[in-house]
C-alpha cells in the first residue's frame, strides 16, 4: 500500500451573488468559466464536494477513498474514534464583493437532530480587506429572543448587531449559535467543521438572475441563535515574528499563526492528529521524511497523522495557519 504523504487537492470553485474576483487576482487561482467566486471549498469532506488529491502517487483518489483507506493513520487514533470516515474539518476562502446574508449555524445537537449532520462551529482569518470593510459577529447588547424578534419584524435588526471594522491579520472565533456575516472587500480564509448547513436570517432583500428573493430560514434559525451579549469578539492575539502563536482552540481544532521570516521545523510528536496547513502570505518547501512539496500563498496542505515532523525552508519568509484536533 502507498505510504502517506501530505497533500495538496485540487480546489472546488463555487460562484456566489455576492462573489468578486479577488480569488484569481489575489490567491491566483483561476476560477473559469464561472462570472465570478464567492468561496473556494480547499479541503473537504462533504458528501456532495468531496477533495480530490492533486498531486504524488495517490492524485485522483478523494478525501473519502483516503479515509476508508487509511483510517487512523491519515486521521490519528482518537480522530478516528471520534470521527470515523467522516474528515472532521472544512477549509474555505471566502471573498465577499458584496455583504453576505446575516445568518447563523446550528450547533452539534440541533444539527444532528434536523439533519443528522455536524454543528458548524469556524473561525475566520482576514487575508485582505479593502478599507472600511466591516463584518458582524453577535450582538452589541444584552438581548433574548424577544427583543430579537421585536427587530427583525420591525426590520431594524441590524440596530443590535456588533459591527466591526477589520483589517488583514484579525481572527474571528465564531462558535455554533452567533449570529454574523463577512462585510464587502474582505478575503478570508475560513476553518470549520465539516458541515455546509447555514440559517439565512437577513439577505438584504437581493434577488438571483432569475429575480427570485433568496431563501430565509426565520424559524429554523431561533432554535440555533446564542443570544448572549460578549465584551468582545475579536480575538485577542499578540503578533510575534518566528514563533507559532495560538489564536483559536476548542474541541473542533485548534488554530495558530506562524508568521515567519525564515526557515522552521514542526515537530508534531505529541500530537494525534492530522495537520492542516493554509498558507496565506509567502512561499516555503515543506520537507518530510520521503519527499518534499512546495507551497505557495493559497496552498492549504493536509500532513497526515503519520507524519510527526516536518521542515518548512523559505527565503522570502512565509505566514500560515496550521490546525489541528487536540
Amino acid at each position: 500500500m502507498q505510504s502517506l504523504y501530505p497533500f495538496r487537492f485540487k480546489t472546488i470553485f463555487k460562484d456566489k451573488i455576492w462573489g468578486g474576483n479577488k480569488i484569481e487576482s489575489y490567491l491566483g487561482k483561476n476560477y473559469a468559466p464561472l462570472p465570478n467566486c464567492g468561496e473556494t471549498w480547499e479541503i473537504s469532506g462533504v458528501k456532495t464536494d468531496v477533495s480530490v488529491v492533486d498531486n504524488g502517487p495517490l492524485a485522483g483518489k478523494n478525501l473519502a477513498d483516503l479515509l476508508t483507506e487509511y483510517k487512523a493513520e491519515l486521521l490519528g487514533e482518537k480522530n478516528y474514534k471520534r470521527f470515523g470516515n467522516e474528515f472532521p474539518l472544512l477549509v474555505k476562502f471566502i471573498d465577499a464583493n458584496d455583504d453576505l446574508s446575516i445568518q447563523v449555524h446550528p450547533n452539534d445537537e440541533l444539527a444532528r437532530k434536523r439533519h443528522n449532520s455536524f454543528g458548524k462551529t469556524e473561525m475566520w482569518y482576514v487575508i485582505e480587506a479593502d478599507p472600511g470593510s466591516t463584518l458582524i459577529s453577535g450582538f452589541n447588547q444584552p438581548v433574548d429572543e424577544a427583543k430579537y424578534l421585536e427587530k427583525f419584524n420591525s426590520g431594524q435588526l441590524t440596530d443590535i448587531l456588533n459591527k466591526e471594522e477589520v483589517s488583514a491579520g484579525d481572527v474571528f472565533f465564531l462558535p455554533a449559535g452567533r449570529v454574523h456575516t463577512i462585510g464587502k472587500g474582505l478575503l478570508i480564509a475560513e476553518i470549520q467543521q465539516t458541515s455546509d448547513i447555514t440559517y439565512r436570517i437577513y439577505d438584504f432583500d437581493r434577488v438571483d438572475d432569475n429575480g427570485n428573493k433568496r431563501e430565509l430560514h426565520t424559524e429554523e434559525a431561533l432554535a440555533a441563535i446564542d443570544y448572549k451579549f460578549y465584551d468582545h469578539y475579536k480575538s485577542q492575539y499578540e503578533h510575534v515574528k518566528n514563533e507559532a502563536k495560538e489564536v483559536a482552540s476548542c474541541e473542533y481544532f485548534t488554530t495558530n499563526i506562524l508568521d515567519f521570516s525564515e526557515s522552521t521545523s514542526r515537530d508534531y510528536a505529541d500530537l494525534d492528529s492530522f495537520v492542516i496547513h493554509v498558507c496565506v502570505e509567502g512561499t516555503y518547501i515543506l520537507k518530510y521524511e520521503g519527499g518534499e512539496l512546495a507551497v505557495n500563498m493559497g496552498d492549504c496542505i493536509l500532513i497526515p497523522a503519520t507524519k510527526k515532523s516536518v521542515e518548512l525552508e523559505t527565503e522570502q519568509g512565509f505566514k500560515i495557519l496550521e490546525s489541528y484536533i487536540k
